[in-house]
């Protein structure tokens, strides 16, 4: 490539390009650096599967991830520039079709894996959480049971001499007057 030479000149042109299977087909996948590439895309699936419970480096690995498909076009250029030092055909156009296709979408599916995995793990956990806040108000609702019969309380009615139960809530400890307000309220309501 000479330095006169426009820099769209070292793209391949996209006009013949009918659709994305007759386009993978036109591929020479037995490129080696294309090979590297497909080993590349499983090691990283591999990888965000085998980590899902470790969030700090699903985190890590997501944002490295975001970052290659962010500087693909970048990648593209270079890649335009010396792609005799490492492949067999020009295959990064002008458009981006290649390099989409084969590097940033696969990266892309397996951002999309660890979000839903996140999504998963986050379902789980708040079922989880709401779980155990229920079986804490069923424990809480029991022990409060128990203490408000352990403090009912059998006094005789005044006026026909028959025993009447009165219940005091599970409260801090009130002054007399109040207690004796509450008792009077309860009686009244009975009668």
């Amino acid at each position: 490539m000479s330095r006169d030479e426009p820099f769209h000149s070292l793209f391949t042109a996209t006009d013949s390009i009918d659709g994305i299977w007759p386009f993978l087909q036109s591929i020479d996948w037995r490129d080696p650096w294309l090979a590297a590439l497909l080993t590349f895309h499983i090691a990283v699936t591999m990888t965000a599967l085998m980590t899902r419970n470790h969030a700090n480096f699903q985190i890590i690995l997501f944002l490295v991830l975001l970052l290659l498909v962010y500087f693909s076009e970048s990648i593209n250029e270079v890649a335009a520039t010396n792609w005799m030092v490492f492949s067999r055909q020009q295959y990064f156009d002008s458009q981006g079709w290649f390099i989409s296709i084969v590097f940033s979408v696969p990266i892309l599916m397996n951002c999309m894996i660890m979000v839903a995995s996140w999504l998963y793990q986050s379902s789980q956990l708040m079922t989880s959480l709401k779980r155990a806040q229920l079986r804490q108000q069923a424990i809480n609702r029991q022990t409060n049971g128990e203490a408000t019969n352990e403090r009912t309380v059998v006094r005789p009615r005044q006026s026909d001499g028959e025993a009447t139960n009165v219940r005091t809530a599970a409260r801090p400890r009130q002054s007399d007057g109040e207690a004796t307000n509450e008792v009077t309220a309860a009686r009244l309501k009975h009668e």
